[in-house]
């Protein structure tokens, strides 16, 4: 097992902290093994619920001080898996949290689109909230030891089938192949569909692919709309969803209010590269391959997010773009400074855009290529 940065994290909060721990994170990236490696290092019992299971509903779901203590009486952690299934699961874990002080209480959730609704509210104040997402080259090199050289190899495989933990126990690209194109037609839209009512399902799929074949490129809304035959504002809700669920990312333009800077339309990457390419179906070497920039630059964006993430550094994204073709792949906003990032496959590196320098004079600019991007996601920060 690939031991995750979150770790170390959350260990610390169990201890110190009364407040409830929710884990957000899309499916199969993990969240249940985490919090079991979390809870093998605790004292005291654990009573762990799968919210799958339904005997559990009624009570989660009561309200009722006395069958909630009822539930929890003898146990010193209560682990709450999938809990964006159980109805009005937020009124009674701050019941449990209010009344039961003593009592840890660790959630996760397969999607924020419901499950924040849920308890965003009743628990204001009362948690600490994490994503956890696929596995990251940081935890990847930790746990292999790869030198720069080894993790330049690897490469290879990260774009072509992303990095969820199970693709690092597959061993063969048929099996990875087979295991993506699962997820993708199983797992991706559960929770959607489920907690959603979409009522067009297959529209979803066919966005998803749509946008699967524009990472990189600005997307039209209006655009969509017209490809799907589906009012605008499906569009926008769709999206809206998937981001949600921690499928896809998106990056807005960058401006501070230059009329050169384009700012009406956005960006949108995919979190794991490995199911952008089971939607296009195309898992073919990256020698064979006309879309290597777009999967690096999807890459690396993903990986930063991770990177900072896992260190608790917020920072905002966009991407920057003048009607003059001057661009920058990622603006990064972040502990009051800004830095703009071009990302180049191969071994070519750019001085930053003279229009970047003048509009934004004490902003930072780096290029990343194959040579340095270890640099980018956390060897030299």
């Amino acid at each position: 097992m690939i031991p995750r940065s979150y770790l170390e994290i959350l260990t610390s909060d169990l201890a110190s902290s009364h407040k409830i721990i929710v884990v957000y994170g899309a499916r199969q990236v993990g969240k249940t093994t985490l919090v079991r490696e979390l809870l093998k290092a605790q004292a005291g019992k654990v009573l762990e619920i799968n919210a799958d299971e339904r005997p559990y509903w009624e009570v989660l779901s009561s309200r009722d001080w006395t069958k909630l203590r009822a539930l929890v009486e003898g146990y010193d952690i209560l682990f709450i898996d999938e809990a964006q299934r159980i109805p009005d699961i937020g009124i009674n874990l701050k019941i449990l949290h209010d009344k039961l002080p003593a009592l840890r209480i660790i959630v996760t959730g397969s999607s924020s689109l419901d499950l924040a609704n849920r308890i965003q509210e009743p628990l204001t104040g009362r948690a600490w909230t994490y994503v956890l997402y696929p596995i990251s080259v940081d935890e990847w090199r930790r746990y292999t030891g790869a030198n720069a050289f080894e993790t330049q190899l690897a490469l290879e495989s990260f774009l072509r089938f992303g990095m969820y933990p199970e693709i690092f126990t597959l061993s063969t690209p048929a099996q990875k192949q087979r295991y993506l194109q699962e997820i993708t037609n199983s797992y991706l839209y559960k929770d959607i569909l489920v907690l959603a009512n979409i009522k067009f399902p297959e529209k979803l799929q066919q966005l998803l692919k749509l946008l699967a074949y524009q990472i990189g490129s600005e997307v039209s809304i209006q655009e969509l709309s017209k490809s799907l035959q589906i009012h605008r504002e499906a569009v926008v809700n769709y999206l809206d969803l998937l981001e949600k669920a921690f499928v896809v990312f998106r990056l807005g333009g960058f401006s501070r209010n230059l009329q050169k800077e384009i700012t009406k339309m956005d960006k949108i990457y995919f979190m794991d590269i490995g199911i952008r390419n089971a939607l296009v179906g195309n898992f073919n070497e990256l020698s064979e391959r006309n879309d290597v920039g777009q999967l690096w630059e999807n890459f690396l964006l993903a990986e930063r997010i991770k990177y900072n993430a896992y260190r608790q550094r917020f920072a905002n994204y966009y991407f920057w773009r003048t009607y003059y073709s001057s661009e920058l792949d990622l603006v990064e906003e972040a502990e009051g400074r800004l830095m703009g990032y071009e990302f180049k496959w191969g071994k070519r590196r750019n001085a930053p855009p003279s229009a970047w320098v003048e509009a934004y004079p004490h902003a930072g600019y780096e290029c990343y290529n194959l040579d340095n991007f270890m640099e980018f996601l956390g060897e030299r920060q």
